[in-house]
């Protein structure tokens, strides 16, 4: 079975996402900052930025990797890391003692509704295997005014700078796969996962569908990277996703 066939649903995503960041956390730090030319930090300090955060506000960190967002928050009421995978976890611990974090699932959040006045989270959204159920979930744990970001990938949506963007990707992908894993395949999911991404345009009409307003969109590196940002309403969310299995939550020991 070839890498887009197994992301090209939910369970073998799932699966297979499992098993991917497993695998990468100790490199992560360097992959990311190499894919993003050194801006990575850059584009995080901006989705700070527009986040606004107070003292007061309660922040939840999603996908929190090993945590440079959740660090970035440092100084709210609250600040929590979630990610599925506990090495990353165990990075976010040793970098900034005193860090919360839980080792939990975006698609069954394991907090109350209304527990955070802020939900961040980078490249997180196109990772996930239902990305309709992970907005959902994010509006109900976000109280009513509260505020979402997500920095990611974009798609391009011009045919020809999205065939250049993702062959220039599987190359990179393919030749550090095999450099630092020994498999081509490793890296070679971030454009695999592109391809099967709604884009930029097509994350905040599905945040818009799930009761999200103020729903607008930052552009970065020339429309390759974006910043979504969008605050809960005082209403329920416009779908309602079938009911899934909650997932335990483990605080980081």
């Amino acid at each position: 079975m070839t890498l887009r066939s197994t992301i090209a649903t939910p369970e073998g995503k799932r699966r297979y996402v499992r098993r991917l960041f497993a695998t990468i956390a100790d490199r992560y730090d360097f992959i990311t900052r190499f894919l993003s030319y050194g801006q990575d930090r850059r584009w995080k300090a901006r989705l700070i930025a527009l986040a606004r955060i107070t003292p007061g506000d309660r922040v939840l960190d999603l996908a929190c990797g090993t945590g440079d967002l959740t660090c970035a928050a440092a100084g709210a009421r609250t600040v929590v890391g979630l990610d599925l995978t506990y090495r990353m976890l165990q990075l976010a611990v040793a970098r900034s003692a005193g860090t919360t974090v839980v080792c939990g699932d975006m698609l069954a959040l394991p907090f109350p509704a209304g527990s955070f006045d802020v939900v961040t989270t980078g490249y997180g959204l196109r990772n996930v295997p239902d990305l309709r159920g992970a907005l959902h979930e994010i509006h109900r744990v976000l109280a009513p005014g509260g505020r979402v970001l997500s920095l990611d990938f974009n798609r391009p949506e011009q045919p020809l700078l999205r065939a250049a963007y993702l062959v220039y990707l599987t190359a990179v992908g393919s030749t550090l796969g095999l450099m630092l894993h020994g498999d081509a395949d490793t890296y070679r999911y971030i454009p695999e996962s592109i391809r099967l991404y709604p884009g930029a345009n097509g994350v905040a009409a599905m945040m818009a569908e799930e009761g999200f307003g103020d729903v607008r969109v930052e552009l970065l590196l020339g429309g390759l990277m974006a910043i979504h940002v969008a605050t809960r309403g005082h209403g329920l969310p416009a779908t309602a996703p079938a009911r899934r299995e909650e997932t335990p939550a483990r605080l980081l020991p």
